[in-house]
C-alpha cells in the first residue's frame, strides 16, 4: 500500500470518529463498518497501531478504538494582524500559537477555549480555538475613510487583522480622516469575513490637537470623568482635619517633615523625618492616610477599584481619585493638619531596622520640597538652596548619609539596580513635542526611594508574621532557560554566573552589572538582563521579590494612585485598632485575590497606554527631523532589523533590507545581526550612526538608515549631511 493510501484511511478512521453519533468501538468492529476486506484487515491493524502512536486516538482497556479525550483550556486570545494570535493560559509558563485557520473567527481578546494540536511546527505549541465563551473587544478606535456608498475604519490597534466596515447609515456622518469609536456588530465568524460595525462616537478629525491622545484613552478604555455619585461622595469629604479627627491619633505635627516630589507633582501623598538618637537614625514615612476618607464598598471606593491606578499620559494624568480628594483633603500640602499613616522606623548605622511602630497620626509638613533644590543642597551645597532652606539642611544631610547606607546594604543582600533613563516629553499648548530629553535620577530621587523601599518591607514582613490576609508585591524568578541563554551569551565576552538548574540568585545578577560597569558592552548585557527578568505584580502570597532581593515586600506609601495601597491601608487600621478578628479575616481572605488580580491587570493596561503616547509624541517629533543624522546605540536585534535607541531616549529600527553591501541573518544566540559575505556584525549595545529615513505618528514607527547607504545616489531630495531636512 502506498503512503498515500495509509494517509488516505487513517483520515477515513479519524472522520469516522470525529462523528457525534460514534462510539468506541473494537478493531473488529471498525473494519465490519468500514467494510474491510479480509487481506486488508492486517493493514488496518498496523494503521491503528501508527494513529495511538502518533497520540491521535487512544484505546481502552476493553480495546475500543477512540479519539483521545482533551480536556479544553480557558484563556485570553490576542491575535496578530496576520491572522494568526496566541492564547494566554492563567498558570502556564508560554502562549499557545494559534494559526491561522485554527482562529475559527475569535476577535482580539477574546476569552475563549482551545484545543491543543498534536503537531508542532514552531518554537511554541499550537492549539486550535474551540469556542468563543465571552467577547473581549466590543469597541475600536480607528480612523475612519469614507467610499461612495460606505465607510471602514482602519483600527488603531495593529494587532487587529483587518479594517471595520460601516455602512453609509451608521456613520454617524464621519467624514475620511474622522477619529472615531466604532462598536462591532458583526464580527466577521470563522469565514474570516471583515467585521462590520457602527460608529458611535467621533472624537475629532486626525489632525486636531488633543484627538491623537485621546484615541489611546479610548483604546485602552480608561476611564476619564467620574461618575456624578463618586463626585459627589469626594466633595462631601470635609475640606481640612477637624478636632474629632485627631481623636485618638498619634500627633507628629511638632516633628520636622518636608514633601519631595518632581515640581509639576499636585497629590502629594508622603512625607519625610529625620532625626538622630545616638549612632541610630528615626526615621518617619508618612503616608496620607486615604483611607479615612474613601469608606470600604462606597462608589468611591468601587471607582477606585475599578481604575486600580492613575494614569500618567504625556498630557494628562487620569486619576484614581476625584482631584476633590488627591490634590486636596489627602495630598500632604505644606502648613496643613492632615492625618497620615505613619512608619516610625529605627535605623542602625547598618542600615537594619532595630524598631519600628506604625500608627494613626496628624502630621504637619513644614516645606513642600522638589528633587532639583534637595539635590542642590546635597549635591552641589548650593549657598542659595543652603540659605533659603537652612534650617533644614542638617537634616537632609543626615537623610543622605541614612539613604548610602540603606542602600549599599540593600546592595549588599544583591538588590538589582537597573539604571535606564526615563524620558521627560516637553509639549507646547496644543499638544505638540518641543523636546525629548531623559529623565535621569539625582540624589533626591534615591533618596526619596530607599526611605519608601525600607518602609515598604517593613510593613509587609509585619503582616507576614501576623500571618494577616495581605496584598504583597512579588516578583518571581528569572525563567531557569533564559538565565541559561544569557550565562551562555555572556561568556562570549569573558563573564561568567553561579546559576543553579532551577534558580538564580539575584546577587549573581547584580554582580555581573557591577562587572560591566563602564566596559563597551554594559548596554548590551544590562538589557539581555532586564529582558531575563519577569514583571512583578501583586499577590496574597508573600513569595518575595528576586529584582529587590526582598523576602517581604508590598507597597504601602501611595494610597492616592495605587489600590493595594489604599487596600492595605484599611487592613493595617484594623489591626492597629484590634479589630481584625475572624470575620474580617475571613473577609479579607474572599475579596483579596480579586484585588490583587484586578490591580495587576490595570497596572498592566496603564503601562502600555502610558507607552503608546510617549511612542506617539516621539514619533511626532522626529517627524520634524527627517534625514538628520544621530549617533545612537543598538538597542535590539531582531530578524527583521536592528532597533536603535537615541541619546533623547527614541527608538526606531533600521530594517535588515536597507543594511547594506551584504545579505544579512540573525543570529540569534549571539544576539546579532551577521553578513553572510563580509562577516560584518550588528550586536547589541554597539553604537551606530543612523538617519531619520521616515517617521508616521499614526502608525508610531520610526524607520533609521545607515547614513551612507544613500550617498553617491542622486534622488533629488537635496544633502545627506547631519541635520539636512529630506
Amino acid at each position: 500500500m502506498t503512503q498515500n493510501k495509509t494517509e488516505i484511511r487513517k483520515m477515513r478512521i479519524l472522520d469516522l470518529m470525529e462523528e457525534p453519533s460514534y462510539v468506541p468501538m473494537r478493531e473488529k468492529e471498525l473494519a465490519c463498518i468500514m467494510q474491510v476486506d479480509p487481506e486488508d484487515k492486517p493493514e488496518l491493524k498496523r494503521i491503528l497501531q501508527e494513529l495511538l502512536t502518533e497520540g491521535k486516538i487512544q484505546i481502552n482497556k476493553r480495546g475500543r478504538y477512540s479519539k483521545p479525550e482533551q480536556q479544553l483550556l480557558t484563556g485570553v486570545f490576542t491575535s496578530h494582524q496576520k491572522g494568526f494570535g496566541f492564547v494566554q493560559i492563567e498558570g502556564r509558563e508560554e502562549d499557545l500559537y494559534i494559526p491561522e485557520d485554527q482562529v475559527n473567527g475569535a476577535y482580539h481578546l477574546d476569552t475563549v477555549e482551545v484545543r491543543i494540536l498534536p503537531e508542532r511546527h514552531g518554537q511554541r505549541q499550537e492549539a486550535q480555538i474551540a469556542r468563543i465563551l465571552a467577547r473581549g473587544t466590543t469597541h475600536v478606535v480607528g480612523t475612519y475613510q469614507k467610499s461612495r456608498n460606505f465607510g471602514f475604519v482602519i483600527p488603531d490597534n495593529t494587532k487587529l487583522p483587518s479594517d471595520i466596515f460601516v455602512s453609509q447609515e451608521r456613520s454617524k456622518g464621519a467624514v475620511s480622516g474622522s477619529k472615531v469609536v466604532v462598536e462591532i456588530t458583526d464580527y466577521g465568524g470563522a469565514k474570516r469575513r471583515s467585521p462590520e460595525g457602527k460608529v458611535v462616537e467621533i472624537l475629532g478629525h486626525i489632525n486636531d490637537p488633543g484627538v491623537d491622545i485621546m484615541s489611546i484613552v479610548r483604546n485602552f478604555d480608561l476611564p476619564e470623568a467620574f461618575p456624578e455619585k463618586v463626585m459627589n461622595q469626594a466633595e462631601r469629604c470635609a475640606p481640612e482635619v477637624t478636632e474629632a479627627d485627631r481623636e485618638g491619633r498619634l500627633d507628629l505635627r511638632d516633628l520636622t517633615m518636608v514633601t519631595i516630589d518632581g515640581e509639576d507633582a499636585k497629590d502629594l501623598d508622603d512625607a519625610v523625618s529625620l532625626t538622630r538618637e545616638g549612632g541610630n537614625y528615626c526615621l518617619g514615612v508618612h503616608i496620607a492616610d486615604v483611607s479615612n476618607y474613601v469608606q470600604e464598598n462606597s462608589a468611591l471606593d468601587r471607582e477606585a477599584l475599578k481604575r486600580g491606578t492613575s494614569v500618567y499620559l504625556v498630557d494628562r494624568v487620569i486619576p484614581m481619585l476625584p482631584h476633590a480628594l488627591s490634590n486636596g483633603i489627602c495630598s500632604l500640602n505644606a502648613g496643613e493638619d492632615r492625618l497620615a499613616l505613619s512608619c516610625l522606623m529605627t535605623v542602625n548605622p547598618k542600615g537594619e531596622v532595630t524598631d519600628y511602630r506604625l500608627a494613626e497620626s496628624v502630621i504637619h509638613v513644614n516645606r513642600r520640597m522638589t528633587y532639583t533644590s534637595v539635590a542642590r543642597i546635597i549635591e552641589d551645597q548650593d549657598p542659595k538652596e543652603c540659605e533659603e532652606y537652612k534650617e533644614l539642611v542638617p537634616m537632609f544631610r543626615d537623610m543622605a548619609r541614612l539613604s548610602s547606607i540603606i542602600r549599599k546594604r540593600r546592595q549588599k543582600r544583591g538588590a538589582i539596580d537597573f539604571d535606564f533613563p526615563e524620558s521627560k516629553i516637553i509639549l507646547d499648548e496644543e499638544g505638540h513635542p518641543l523636546e525629548i530629553r531623559p529623565y535621569e535620577r539625582n540624589t533626591a530621587t534615591k533618596l526619596i526611594e530607599d526611605f519608601m523601599l525600607l518602609a515598604n518591607e517593613t510593613v509587609a514582613q509585619h503582616f507576614y508574621w501576623l500571618q494577616a490576609p495581605f496584598v504583597y508585591r512579588v516578583h518571581d524568578n528569572p525563567d531557569p532557560e533564559k538565565i541559561h541563554r544569557l550565562s551562555l551569551f555572556i561568556h562570549n565576552f569573558g563573564y561568567s554566573m553561579k546559576a543553579g538548574q532551577e534558580e538564580i540568585h539575584p546577587m549573581e545578577l547584580q554582580k555581573l552589572l557591577n562587572k560591566i560597569e563602564g566596559t563597551p558592552e554594559e548596554a548590551l548585557i544590562s538589557r539581555l538582563t532586564l529582558r531575563s527578568m519577569k514583571q512583578a505584580k501583586y499577590s496574597t502570597e508573600c513569595t518575595g521579590h528576586f529584582g529587590l532581593a526582598s523576602q517581604y515586600y508590598c507597597h504601602f506609601t501611595s494610597p492616592i494612585r495605587r489600590y493595594p495601597d489604599l487596600q492595605i491601608h484599611r487592613i493595617i487600621k484594623e489591626q492597629l485598632r484590634g479589630r481584625l478578628v475572624e470575620s474580617r479575616i475571613t473577609h479579607y481572605e474572599q475579596i483579596l485575590p480579586q484585588v490583587a488580580k484586578q490591580s495587576s491587570q490595570m497596572e498592566r493596561r496603564a503601562d502600555e497606554a502610558e507607552r503608546e503616547t510617549d511612542k506617539l509624541k516621539k514619533t511626532e517629533f522626529m517627524e520634524k527631523h527627517i534625514g538628520e543624522i544621530y549617533e545612537g546605540v543598538i538597542s535590539g536585534v531582531t530578524a527583521w532589523g536592528l532597533y536603535v535607541e537615541l541619546p533623547n531616549t527614541v527608538e526606531g529600527l533600521v530594517h535588515v533590507s536597507m543594511l547594506p553591501g551584504d545579505y544579512y541573518y540573525y543570529d540569534e544566540a549571539a544576539c546579532e545581526m551577521r553578513g553572510s559575505q563580509t562577516g560584518r556584525t550588528y550586536k547589541l549595545g554597539e553604537k551606530l550612526r543612523v538617519k531619520v529615513k521616515f517617521a508616521d505618528r499614526f502608525t508610531r514607527t520610526i524607520d533609521f538608515i545607515l547614513p551612507y547607504e544613500e550617498e553617491g545616489i542622486d534622488d533629488g531630495e537635496g544633502s545627506n549631511e547631519a541635520g539636512s531636512k529630506q
